[in-house]
């Protein structure tokens, strides 16, 4: 008995013209893609990170102080309505934010913005040796000034020191 022998060609040669223009348009296409540059609405302005940094620093020094109107003047327009005078503030953060008043030592890290809105982290410590991370938001206003819309405080338990 014999078996049919398969032969397998291969077709040499070009393809056609619809498939060759068709992998030359979208190799251009991509082309354009990579090489072209965000819309400028997209791309962030440059903030320099330490003005952010400063307000919550500045703000968490008042506070250490028991300064209630330069922490006060920290916060935007929309906070100091919702409290109404400095010392409002300061006795609410004294009595639902003490380690605000009492830490002993800090670490700020690197601050995220799109140049309106600014997220600072900080790391503290209390003098109980209780550590919090605070997440502060900050607005840009019109006048470029930086001010803390808001304070989210997160307890991350005692730090042991070995």
């Amino acid at each position: 008995m014999q078996y049919p022998t398969l032969i397998r060609t291969r077709r040499r040669g070009l393809r056609s013209p619809a498939v060759t223009w068709s992998l030359v348009f979208s190799a251009v296409l991509m082309g354009g893609v990579i090489l072209s540059e965000p819309p400028q609405a997209a791309a962030p302005r440059h903030v320099p990170t330490q003005m952010v940094q400063q307000v919550v620093q500045q703000q968490l020094a008042a506070l250490a102080k028991q300064d209630a109107n330069s922490a006060f003047a920290l916060a935007d327009p929309e906070l100091r309505t919702q409290f109404g005078n400095a010392e409002t503030f300061l006795a609410t953060v004294k009595e639902q934010y003490p380690m605000l008043m009492q830490a002993s030592s800090m670490l700020f890290l690197k601050p995220e913005t799109d140049g309106t809105i600014a997220v600072q982290k900080v790391r503290i410590s209390d003098d109980g040796g209780s550590a919090w991370s605070l997440t502060y938001l900050l607005n840009r206003q019109q006048d470029n000034q930086w001010r803390i819309s808001g304070c989210v405080v997160t307890p991350e338990g005692r730090q042991i020191l070995t």
